[in-house]
C-alpha cells in the first residue's frame, strides 16, 4: 500500500477514538485492523477503576477480528492525540508479534504525523512461541 492509502485506515481509527472509555487518564486511542479479506474492525481502549482490567485500542481491534475468524492481517492503523506518531504499549506489541507478525503497522497522532513500521521492529527480540516450542522440544 501507497503511504496515502493510509488515510482511509487513520480517519477510521479516528472514529473509533470518539468511542474510547477514558474517565482516568483521558487518553483516548483509536485502531483500525484491516484484514487480507478487506474487512476492517476497529478498536478504542476502554478503561476501568481495576486499572489491568483496562483494554488498549490494538488488542480491541485485533482481538475483535480473531473473534470474526479473521486470522490474516494486512494493516493495523493507530491514533492518538500525541506530539508525535503514537507508539503501542509493550502488551499490545507483543500481541500484534504474536498474531499479526507480518502485518504493516500505522502510527499516527491528530496533527497528520505518521509513521509506518512492522512488529518486529516495535518488539525487536520479542518473545514468541517459537521459544516455548523449543523448550518443549528440548524437555519432551
Amino acid at each position: 500500500m501507497d503511504p496515502h492509502d493510509y488515510q482511509a485506515l487513520i480517519t477510521a481509527a479516528h472514529k473509533a477514538r470518539a468511542n474510547a472509555y477514558v474517565p482516568y487518564s483521558n487518553f483516548a486511542v483509536g485502531a483500525v485492523v484491516l484484514t487480507h479479506m478487506g474487512r476492517m474492525f476497529p478498536g478504542c481502549n476502554v478503561e476501568n477503576a481495576a486499572y489491568p482490567a483496562s483494554v488498549c485500542a490494538e488488542r480491541v481491534a485485533l482481538l475483535s477480528a480473531y473473534a470474526a475468524g479473521e486470522h490474516d492481517i494486512a494493516v493495523l492503523a493507530v491514533v492518538a492525540d500525541t506530539a508525535g506518531p503514537v507508539s503501542p504499549c509493550g502488551v499490545c506489541r507483543q500481541v500484534l508479534l504474536e498474531l499479526a507478525p507480518l502485518c504493516v503497522v500505522v502510527l499516527a497522532n491528530l496533527r497528520d504525523a505518521m509513521q509506518i513500521t512492522t512488529p518486529g521492529a516495535l518488539l525487536p527480540s520479542g518473545f514468541t512461541g517459537d521459544v516455548l516450542r523449543e523448550t518443549w522440544q528440548r524437555s519432551g
